[in-house]
């Protein structure tokens, strides 16, 4: 049996690294911080509750064991949109049930009424939704999809045609579904309500059942909508929930929890003999998306370089704003959670993490 020599004097590195870069968000959720004050008027508030934030915090898994962790692990933290991935998660779960057997049949085939009837939204499918090429059309819970509209984000390379590019909440002309990727978290609220309507129970209950209890997660996290986001589900009524923290509420939770929700991912699924998602389905998250490569199924894909080009191509990545990261290397058989970084030294964190522990070919018996 073999197991990676660490390199421990390059792993306090990174972690040091991490706590010398804490984001500029404010700790008591001030006025200084938050997707939502990005947005034009009146969309730029909160919808949602929001709480305190805490320091710095992570946890680095190898090989299946967690090796170090630091700040407060075990702090249920807003993780903005690393929700989009435990969307996906949950897709899966649906797939793998028979919920949802056809990625690409259309959202509106199966659910009526509920914002896929126009003739402009009927076609989008399930698979659209999940790689952010639906151009879905619409409001979601009072918020139009236009704010998101010439949205890019760092981890995006540049767009290719000027003709894309403009200032976000514009009224950027519409693509036919499947043809122009965009990040949208108003199409992604979509997506959770398309989603609430195809379980027919609530997502929270759902994700603990089938993700958080599986993996052995805590019971600290909360997954919560907005203050109208209340619906109704044949006869019952249900919270739909955002996959972020775009407009406040969202999904806490600790990063001991991340980490092991990662692990089952980097495991093909599994959690010892038992197989939470189908392998299938988790291949499917990290196929990556044919108008946008460096994007999978609701996760980010480093097989260009360009999320964190110190990281090796394997890699994948949830990225919350904030900024929280879940960084899953299969080279290394890596899991690694650090929360509450400034977004532009993720890189900088994953190089000296990628200092100090081996790829899998260069294991050594210790």
């Amino acid at each position: 049996m073999t197991s990676p020599v660490i390199d421990l004097v390059q792993l306090q590195s990174a972690v040091d690294f991490s706590v010398a870069h804490e984001t500029a968000w404010g700790r008591d959720n001030d006025d200084s911080w938050g997707i939502h004050k990005l947005d034009p008027p009146p969309w730029d508030r909160l919808l949602g509750p929001v709480h305190p934030r805490g320091p710095v915090s992570g946890v680095v898994r190898v090989a299946g064991q967690q090796v170090i962790s630091w700040g407060e692990p075990e702090r249920a933290d807003l993780t903005f949109s690393i929700a989009k991935t435990y969307l996906a998660l949950l897709a899966g779960v649906a797939h793998d049930r028979g919920l949802l057997p056809d990625l690409d049949e259309p959202v509106s085939a199966k659910l009526k009424g509920i914002g896929f009837d126009s003739a402009h939204n009927r076609s989008i499918t399930w698979l659209q939704l999940l790689q952010q090429t639906s151009e879905w059309e619409g409001s979601c819970f009072g918020i139009p999809d236009q704010v998101d509209r010439y949205r890019h984000l760092q981890y995006q390379p540049p767009r290719p045609d000027a003709r894309d590019v403009g200032q976000k909440g514009g009224a950027r002309p519409l693509q036919t579904p499947g043809t122009f990727w965009e990040y949208n978290d108003v199409r992604i609220n979509q997506l959770g309500l398309a989603l609430l309507h195809l379980f027919k129970r609530p997502l929270p209950e759902v994700f603990r059942e089938a993700i958080a209890q599986p993996v052995g997660a805590s019971d600290d996290w909360r997954w919560e909508g907005y203050d109208n986001s209340w619906v109704d589900v044949d006869g019952q009524r249900m919270q739909s929930v955002p996959g972020g923290t775009h407009w406040g509420a969202g999904l806490s939770i600790g990063s001991v929890d991340q980490a092991l929700i990662g692990q089952m991912m980097l495991d093909e699924g599994r959690v010892g003999n038992r197989q939470v998602v189908s392998h299938a389905w988790i291949r499917r998250m990290l196929a990556p998306c044919r108008i946008a490569p460096w994007y999978g199924t609701l996760v980010w894909l480093n097989r260009l370089r360009g999320v964190c080009p110190s990281a090796s191509a394997a890699s994948y990545f949830c990225i919350g704003a904030g900024a929280s990261v879940v960084w899953i290397d299969p080279d290394r058989d890596l899991v690694a959670v650090v929360r509450w970084i400034e977004g532009a030294r993720i890189d900088g964190f994953c190089q000296r993490l990628t200092a100090a522990i081996p790829a899998k070919a260069a294991k050594t018996a210790i």
